[in-house]
């Protein structure tokens, strides 16, 4: 038996002026036996598929490719998940929200260029760079992680949404010995450890409208975290682009490197 998932030629929808989203997308479930071969087609709006619609509310300018790379994130991280686990068990219901759509609070501050690379430090599971890549076809992305099992569910989710701009290592940021335009990350450690581990990696050249450096997603009171680094910074309140109490406190440290 095999599942095929296909999104219909229908856009999300607001309902009632509260940012509702529905999404309808039909599952072709195959049945082969020795006598009878049939096609079960069922159209569904299931809160996993009103999810995935969240990112095309936030990002309405996604390809059909990026659309079905997106739908098909859920239900591949809900398998991996259950074999190694790369997100709280009590928050894979929450994945786009709280893992897609915060690594994607990215491209609200910068939008890479084709050609530019980026480094994701300490990915787990692929976040954010896996969101990022989709968003960025033409850029190239570098996930790494020093846990080989996070490594193998990167590589395994990539390869099922036929992800080519991402390659993934199980490998320490510090033993990296090339060079990128930016270095993402999800709030790995406290700012001036991170930096330590990185401020070498990063090229001096840069080409986009923010000079190359880190992009680093964290929460909370920061101020004092910043200060110890004594290193020139901007803060970027997540809340300025979505609505979701998720992201209440909820930021973006952007720290140029050559400053």
């Amino acid at each position: 038996m095999c599942f095929a998932l296909h999104p219909l030629q229908r856009e999300p929808t607001a309902k009632n002026n509260t940012n509702e989203l529905t999404s309808c997308f039909t599952i072709f479930e195959f049945y082969s036996g020795p006598e009878t071969q049939h096609i079960l087609e069922i159209n569904l709006n299931s809160s996993q598929l009103q999810d995935a619609a969240i990112i095309s509310h936030y990002f309405p300018n996604l390809s059909d490719k990026q659309k079905k790379q997106f739908a098909q994130l859920g239900p591949l991280y809900k398998e991996w998940n259950e074999k190694i686990n790369v997100i709280s068990r009590k928050d894979i219901d929450n994945l786009y929200v709280n893992h897609i759509l915060h690594s994607l609070a990215i491209a609200k501050v910068i939008q890479f260029k084709p050609g530019a690379t980026i480094l994701d430090v300490g990915t787990g599971g692929g976040f954010p760079g896996i969101p990022l890549a989709i968003l960025f076809p033409e850029s190239e992305f570098h996930l790494v992680d020093s846990i080989g099992k996070k490594i193998t569910v990167v590589k395994e989710i990539t390869g099922a949404i036929e992800l080519d701009n991402i390659n993934a290592d199980q490998i320490r940021a510090e033993q990296l010995k090339y060079k990128y335009d930016f270095v993402v990350s999800r709030a790995v450690t406290r700012m001036k450890e991170f930096y330590g581990w990185i401020n070498t990696k990063v090229k001096s050249h840069s080409s986009h409208d923010l000079d190359n450096g880190i992009l680093y997603l964290k929460g909370g009171d920061l101020e004092e975290e910043m200060d110890e680094l004594k290193k020139r910074y901007k803060l970027y309140d997540l809340t300025e682009f979505f609505k979701e109490d998720f992201f209440e406190t909820k930021k973006i440290v952007y720290l140029p490197v050559f400053n």
